[in-house]
């Protein structure tokens, strides 16, 4: 009881309380600042750059924009998990547009309220006139929130011409790019004399009938354009009509631009009217075409691209391991190159703010999957190389295989960018 009541009594001084308070203070810091410095990283957390990608995840299109979204995505985790320790890290979030010009302004809208600050696009070339016009003008009226647009398929020439901007920059080859290297392959093809031409009827479809025009004019002016229609986008039910003027015409060969349902379609119809004629193509890779063509016995299908079915090496696997984790193809190779011209920049630059960013992209050259690449600075037009390849059955148990059909696309013919570059009008503006 004595201890007790010594003990009671010493609590009543304030002065002991005061010392108490003293030593928990002193001690509580310590731990806190035991604890900070023990759980404190060698070196700041990575930066993580959030990619908004807009295009359509519904309506006739969704497949093919599903299929690019989840490309986009899967490329960014393998670069999160071969990313050096402080390296950069993407993430990839999908806005529908709905393939709407409308619908593509307001999610832009969207985009820039949430805060991304860089955009990825490529179905359609009136959504890219669009993201231009509205990046230009959200920038202008907004210093040090700018975004930068990385387009991977859109491939209206205009974009990087007439209509260049700072902010936009084009990581596959444009429409006059492709019909060079198609117009350079008819040159070894004596036996196409007549040549047909059905695209869709918008800015790319378009597009791809003039430019390819001008290029049989350089490279087979004795070629004859025997057809050249325009149809709408995306509500062609049949293109049996269509098949039959491509009989009638008596024409060697067809040459499209046609993507996703449009082009299966017409696939479809050729295979209908026993058209067996060479077929031209952009997106005979694309989802739904390989398996029409697999039910059928074309003749000849070519794919003009940056990329073919048969790559070896780390692109190889990772198509591989796409599929097989995916169950559909890596067929949007733009995807890969687009973020690893992003990573690199950012390196370069030491951040990730697209005004620092963007004067470090203009003219940057890195190693590409077939080789060096440039980004070059009078439009923002990447300097690439592009194949030739043809649909056929795979001939090695390693093959990769479309959708699972048998068949793949092989290459023919490389042309490399010195030949199938064209000139630029660009004027570029200063940011």
């Amino acid at each position: 009881m004595t201890i007790f009541m010594l003990g009671m009594r010493a609590l009543k001084n304030p002065s002991v309380w005061s010392a108490a308070a003293r030593a928990v203070r002193t001690v509580g810091l310590g731990l806190v600042v035991g604890l900070l410095v023990a759980c404190s990283p060698s070196q700041p957390p990575a930066p993580v750059v959030k990619i908004a990608f807009v295009d359509p995840l519904t309506g006739p299109f969704g497949e093919v924009g599903r299929n690019q979204l989840r490309s986009w995505q899967w490329v960014a985790q393998q670069h999160n998990a071969q990313a050096k320790p402080g390296a950069v890290r993407f993430e990839v979030v999908g806005f529908d547009n709905r393939g709407s010009p409308q619908e593509s302004v307001n999610a832009i809208k969207v985009v820039i309220d949430q805060g991304f600050r860089y955009v990825v696009q490529g179905n359609s070339s009136g959504v890219a006139h669009l993201i231009v016009e509205t990046l230009n003008r959200h920038n202008a009226r907004a210093p040090g929130r700018e975004v930068l647009y990385i387009n991977y398929a859109a491939m209206d020439p205009a974009l990087t011409n007439e209509q260049c901007s700072p902010w936009h920059f084009r990581v596959d080859a444009d429409t006059s790019m492709k019909v060079e290297a198609v117009a350079l392959f008819m040159r070894e093809q004596p036996q196409i004399k007549k040549v047909f031409l059905l695209n869709q009827n918008y800015a790319h479809g378009q597009q791809v009938a003039s430019f390819f025009k001008a290029a049989l004019a350089r490279h087979r002016p004795d070629v004859a354009v025997v057809g050249d229609e325009l149809h709408p986008l995306g509500t062609v039910k049949s293109f049996d009509a269509h098949v039959g003027r491509i009989r009638s015409s008596g024409a060697h060969a067809v040459v499209t631009g046609n993507w996703g349902p449009d082009l299966t379609g017409l696939v479809q119809s050729m295979q209908r009217g026993g058209v067996k004629v060479p077929l031209f193509t952009y997106y005979a890779a694309v989802s739904g075409t390989p398996q029409a063509l697999e039910q059928g016995d074309n003749a000849e299908v070519y794919l003009v691209a940056a990329n073919h079915s048969q790559h070896g090496g780390e692109l190889g696997a990772l198509m591989k391991a796409f599929q097989t984790q995916h169950g559909e193809d890596f067929y949007s190779l733009a995807t890969h190159t687009g973020l690893n011209l992003l990573s690199e920049a950012m390196a370069r630059a030491q951040s990730t703010e697209p005004a620092k960013v963007l004067p470090v992209l203009r003219g940057l050259q890195w190693s590409g999957f077939d080789g060096p690449l440039q980004m070059r600075p009078d439009d923002h037009q990447l300097q690439i190389g592009l194949w030739l390849s043809r649909w056929q059955k795979t001939q090695h148990t390693n093959d990769l295989a479309l959708a699972k059909t048998g068949h793949t696309f092989a290459p023919v013919a490389y042309l490399p960018a010195s030949r199938v570059s064209r000139p630029t009008t660009c004027v570029m503006q200063s940011p």
